[in-house]
């Protein structure tokens, strides 16, 4: 079951061609304009639970990155083939 955060993620996600993403303030823009920076926070904790399934994918400098520990300007699309599924080989310092 999704939440209405994780349906408009999937459902803006769905409306691109493939291999785009999407701005995490668009989709907060979408399910609350008025008082979108006070959702911000629940967009990224329900992007990354949808990394967690691997429906998603969590972009930093357009590549993908560790949902557990990003930091920063991220952005979110559809999972490609060739995407990794693991990241726990990743050297420490490779995310900014």
């Amino acid at each position: 079951m999704t939440s209405p955060i994780q349906d408009t993620i999937l459902s803006q996600l769905a409306a691109l061609p493939e291999g785009k993403s999407i701005d995490p303030m668009n989709v907060a823009k979408a399910i609350q304009p008025e008082r979108w920076q006070q959702i911000l926070g629940h967009v990224r904790t329900n992007a990354i639970e949808l990394a967690r399934e691997g429906k998603v994918v969590i972009l930093r400098h357009n590549k993908p990155t560790n949902p557990e520990k990003f930091r920063g300007v991220y952005r979110i699309r559809l999972r490609m083939e060739g995407d990794p599924t693991s990241f726990e080989d990743e050297v420490a310092g490779d995310e900014d």
